[in-house]
């Protein structure tokens, strides 16, 4: 019998009210598809002891923190120190998410951008990988990301990556990562994947972000961590690569970038 390929969903948001009635059920889907890891998301710092119990709950799932920049006008601003000490959990693997919106709220750009630098700095300290949503803000994201990188080094990954050439090339010469979700699978999304086709396939990982952006064949309809196989096959497409390759490729670099969850795995061995 051949063993299905082993794949991580990267990035999806499992505390959502989507998810409440039926956890268990997606997370025993993910695993028979081949998504033997899952990192959820918590985008407000208020949600994190939900988002955390998730991930003590669920061996497979992992965790991150930090303020969504379209949540940071109306939260607290977060501190470095709070997301240091958040850090200090086994299961809390990234920084984020975090990054710059203009598309819904470009009125909070300034705030935006002062509490994206607060999370770089945690992940300076902490060694954990940043995690950016980048939306509409392409210069602003660029300028930011290299001024900081210049000023300490930190690692990162573009998440749900949708954005232009320019930033694609600026974040992946800092070594950056980049991550396909669902929209990289749209029939009318060539562009994005020949910015993806260009990138070095050891700096691809891959993604849900659900419950929103469900690739095909499920577009339009919730999306869960089991659907990162179909977003990741049409990576391997990408790629000119067989399906069981690219997952290995994947799982090496989120290995890679996620430090903490690849020791986690060696020390629950």
């Amino acid at each position: 019998m051949t063993s299905i390929p082993h794949i991580t969903d990267s990035h999806c948001h499992l505390d959502f009210p989507e998810f409440a009635e039926e956890l268990p059920e997606v997370v025993d889907r993910a695993i028979a598809a081949g998504v033997t890891r899952m990192v959820t998301i918590c985008t407000k710092l208020k949600l994190e002891p939900q988002v955390r119990a998730i991930a003590e709950r669920f061996a497979p799932i992992f965790y991150a923190a930090g303020t969504h920049p379209m949540s940071v006008a109306s939260e607290p601003l977060v501190s470095v120190e709070e997301l240091v000490s958040l850090a200090k959990h086994p299961k809390f693997v990234g920084i984020g998410e975090t990054g710059l919106d203009y598309h819904y709220t470009a009125e909070s750009k300034a705030v935006q951008q002062e509490s994206l630098r607060i999370h770089i700095e945690a992940a300076r300290q902490t060694g954990l990988p940043l995690i950016i949503h980048a939306r509409a803000a392409d210069d602003d994201m660029v300028r930011i990301l290299t001024e900081e990188h210049a000023a300490g080094a930190f690692s990162c990954v573009m998440h749900c990556f949708s954005s232009s050439a320019e930033l694609a090339k600026a974040a992946l010469d800092l070594g950056f990562y980049l991550s396909m979700s669902g929209i990289a699978a749209f029939p009318k999304s060539q562009d994005l994947r020949d910015i993806f086709a260009n990138a070095p396939v050891e700096r691809i990982l891959v993604e849900t972000d659900a419950p929103y952006l469900a690739p095909p064949p499920y577009r339009g309809k919730q999306n869960e961590p089991s659907y990162t196989v179909h977003t990741a096959r049409v990576g391997a497409g990408v790629f000119g690569m067989d399906y069981a390759d690219f997952a290995v490729q994947t799982q090496q670099n989120f290995d890679r970038l996620f430090t903490k969850v690849a020791s986690f795995r060696q020390v629950a061995a």
